[in-house]
């Protein structure tokens, strides 16, 4: 089956790179979805064994070689035969400094109580 093909949303969504076809479509049809390097504009386009495919999704850039066409969408280990990961690896992450004095990191919550009074303390030494 050297000459078999494969439409790109399909094969992105048996994949598993999309939750729906339609979303595989939509990502074809706005052009993030290269094919050997060329942008494509459409969800028809063919893919074959060995095609290399990068994907600009919204917090990385994906890197697919086409092992296998896939005949369904299956599970996750089914889906991982279909193509090899050549995605570069994420950038590090930059260690921020700690918050100043008096200052909470994001996402730690409301103060407790206890907290709180530690908070109250430490601007009344000024």
């Amino acid at each position: 089956m050297s000459g078999a093909s494969l439409r790109v949303d399909k094969w992105l969504w048996y994949a598993r790179a999309t939750k729906s076809r339609s979303l595989a479509q939509k990502l074809a049809t706005s052009g993030h979805v290269r094919v050997n390097k060329e942008k494509i504009s459409s969800a028809s386009k063919a893919l074959k064994v060995g095609d290399v495919l990068t994907i600009t999704l919204e917090r990385r850039i994906l890197v697919l070689k086409v092992l296998e066409l896939g005949t369904r969408r299956g599970p996750y280990e089914e889906a991982r035969k279909l193509y090899e990961d050549m995605s570069p690896p994420p950038p590090p992450k930059k260690d921020s400094p700690p918050p100043p004095p008096g200052q909470r990191e994001a996402g730690s919550g409301r103060p407790t109580k206890r907290d709180r009074r530690k908070i109250d303390a430490f601007r009344l030494d000024d």
